[in-house]
């Protein structure tokens, strides 16, 4: 890392568009290293969350499909899910750490709840940004090995999807034909393979 690069930038207003317990969404205004201000700039708090590469026991990959209504179609993807917190917010990497669920139990908790398969297996691959640009959450990335199907699915109200078992030659299809487009969790696949 370069000394005294001075890239970083001053936030020197902020107003809370919408602050409720799913997001904190926000207008700033900044002060550049040179000095000069620009507004606005939009940014958001949400969940951190837990992605889970997960294979059964005859390693075939663990893949949920259901509607992702930012790009509006069904998309295949990992099992993940948020973080719970205990406090008010659903939210907030900055705020007390104590009261966010432990990010593996999460996992254990969401390929429970999603696909009814759980694993002896499990580790911690990496935590990365969500959307470094506009979101202050962070993915965090597991890998859990020989699952085993224990019970069927325990979905929240929100939640519509289907569990579906593929090896590695239909998930790499999927990714080049854009059917499992989440960028966090094809990073999650090579470093899944980069961690064996």
């Amino acid at each position: 890392m370069t000394e005294n690069e001075n890239l970083e930038w001053e936030e020197v207003s902020c107003e809370h568009i919408i602050n409720d317990e799913w997001i904190d969404f926000r207008k700033s205004k900044y002060r550049f290293p040179d000095g000069s201000e620009f507004e606005p700039y939009y940014s958001y708090s949400r969940k951190d969350y837990v992605v889970i590469v997960a294979t059964d026991e005859d390693g075939k990959y663990i893949c949920v499909r259901q509607y992702r209504q930012g790009i509006k179609r069904v998309t295949t993807e990992f099992c993940a899910g948020g973080i719970e917190r205990s406090d008010e917010k659903e939210y907030g990497n900055c705020m007390d750490a104590s009261k966010a669920e432990d990010a593996l139990e999460a996992a254990k908790r969401e390929l429970m709840e999603e696909t009814g398969y759980e694993s002896d297996e499990w580790k911690f691959l990496l935590s990365v940004p969500s959307n470094a640009t506009m979101a202050d959450n962070y993915a965090n990335i597991f890998v859990a090995k020989n699952c085993r199907k224990v019970s069927g699915q325990n979905l929240d109200d929100t939640e519509f999807l289907n569990v579906h078992l593929y090896d590695r030659n239909e998930i790499d299809k999927m990714i080049e034909s854009g059917e499992f487009p989440q960028a966090t969790h094809i990073l999650s696949l090579l470093l899944a393979d980069k961690a064996e």
